[in-house]
């Protein structure tokens, strides 16, 4: 029998070698490189540095493409339904006035959060070695079979 070999998820201090996830999540939350957590992360808004300009860690190759924003919407609409619900049941206000409310509200807190949270997807994909941060080539790892040109 073979055995398979087992990658460990490493979440407290790190081993040498290893990458802690809490606390790379946690750099990259804060916008600083998951690495050493010295230098900025972001060079705009949401667009990361091509490298770290303390350690030099390659950060061009991440995918946290559609990730961030799905994190950010369900955080702010869980929040907001949960405000909206509470303010309805002690304040009897219009739907214009709940509005004028919840929709700013809305906007700002998902501005706020959409950097950090992106961050912190950077920081999980650097700490469990995805999309080039491991140093081997993104590619797929498994094979399709060919096509039957018949069917």
């Amino acid at each position: 029998m073979k055995t398979a070999a087992i990658e460990k998820l490493q979440l407290g201090g790190a081993e040498d070698g290893e990458r802690a996830v809490t606390r790379s999540i946690k750099r990259g939350f804060l916008g600083r490189c998951p690495a050493c957590g010295e230098a900025r992360l972001f060079r705009a808004f949401i667009k990361s540095v091509d490298a770290c300009a303390a350690c030099g860690e390659r950060m061009d190759h991440h995918r946290a493409d559609d990730f961030p924003p799905y994190i950010v919407v369900t955080i702010v609409g869980h929040a907001v339904l949960a405000g909206y619900m509470m303010t309805d049941l002690v304040f009897p206000l219009s739907t214009w006035q709940h509005l004028a409310i919840w929709a700013p509200v809305t906007l700002a807190s998902s501005v706020a959060l959409l950097q950090p949270v992106k961050g912190a997807v950077i920081g999980l994909q650097w700490a469990l070695r995805m999309h080039g941060f491991g140093g081997k080539e993104d590619t797929p790892e498994d094979i399709l079979p060919p096509r039957d040109a018949s069917a």
